[in-house]
């Protein structure tokens, strides 16, 4: 049996981090690519501030795990790929950090990049990550044959744009002061939250070069451990205190944002986070063993406490 089977899933968690911070690292070098002129210091420090200021950096884990259920034969290129990911999920951060949008001083306990430096740098530090994303899925260093590239720029296009990541951020937006029906929290959050989670997991899939079955009931247990992500986060946002989260809490009650925490109760909430994690197991089970990391990764998502 593989030794690292045995360890405790934080620290595999752990592991996967330190890997993709030091690609992290490696990609927002100073020095520039070929094709680029120059990277603005600047803008290089803001783009920085954004991604390596830790995290759990669970969305590239995914990718990784992922692409080791199906036994990937290039680890790089599932690293970048995973890199790519939390590029977007950090632009992502970075945006709705603004004081057009959530306004928020703090993120993972360090202030937020518009507070670093000024909205303008943070705007093009988003800007930035974001089509940086897609240069390094495609560009040659990612190791992937183009057809598999081509999956993955289009799945990740989808899973972050108005369909997707952005769509559920200005559904949340309009949302503030509105009574929202249980289906629209569920889609709003199967946007925003969800659909970077389910693209990680259909990921690595694609890396490992599995059959359209498999990368669908990837997607399909990256669903289920999208909605307990939200929901996890809507619980801590009602219990959790701001040091713990390394963010502010409260919030979503003070704007009048519906979730199906508030709607339903913390004893409901919990009371899902449970099903989701056995409905996310049932769904990983002709996989046998070999998933045992990704079942711990959805008993994690769903206990967390930051």
């Amino acid at each position: 049996m593989d030794e690292t089977m045995t360890l405790p899933f934080e620290v595999k968690l752990a592991a996967g981090a330190d890997m993709v911070e030091g690609e992290l690292r490696r990609l927002l070098d100073t020095r520039p690519l070929e094709g680029e002129l120059y990277r603005p210091d600047r803008l290089l420090k803001a783009m920085r501030h954004g991604v390596l200021n830790g995290g759990k950096r669970l969305r590239p884990f995914l990718v990784l795990e992922t692409a080791a259920l199906f036994e990937a034969t290039d680890d790089t290129a599932a690293l970048r790929v995973a890199a790519a990911l939390e590029c977007i999920h950090c632009y992502s951060l970075v945006h709705d950090d603004l004081p057009a949008m959530d306004d928020d001083d703090l993120r993972r306990g360090k202030p937020t990049v518009h507070r670093a430096f000024d909205e303008a740098a943070a705007i093009l530090a988003g800007d930035s990550l974001l089509t940086y994303a897609f240069d390094i899925v495609s560009a040659p260093e990612t190791a992937l044959p183009a057809e598999a590239k081509i999956t993955l720029v289009n799945r990740l296009a989808r899973a972050s744009g108005m369909g997707g990541m952005a769509g559920g951020q200005a559904l949340d937006l309009a949302a503030e002061g509105s009574s929202l029906s249980e289906d629209e929290i569920l889609r709003l959050q199967a946007m925003k939250t969800g659909a970077l989670i389910r693209f990680a997991c259909e990921a690595g899939a694609v890396v490992g070069s599995a059959q359209d079955a498999d990368i669908e009931r990837l997607g399909e247990f990256g669903a289920a451990i999208g909605l307990a992500f939200q929901l996890a986060d809507d619980l801590l946002d009602l219990t959790a205190s701001s040091e713990a989260m390394g963010k502010a809490t409260g919030k979503d009650a003070a704007a009048g944002k519906a979730t199906l925490a508030s709607l339903h109760g913390i004893d409901w909430t919990r009371q899902q986070l449970r099903g989701l994690v056995a409905q996310a197991e049932d769904i990983l089970e002709p996989f046998g063993e070999r998933a045992d990391t990704l079942k711990q990764a959805a008993r994690f998502v769903a206990e967390r406490q930051s």
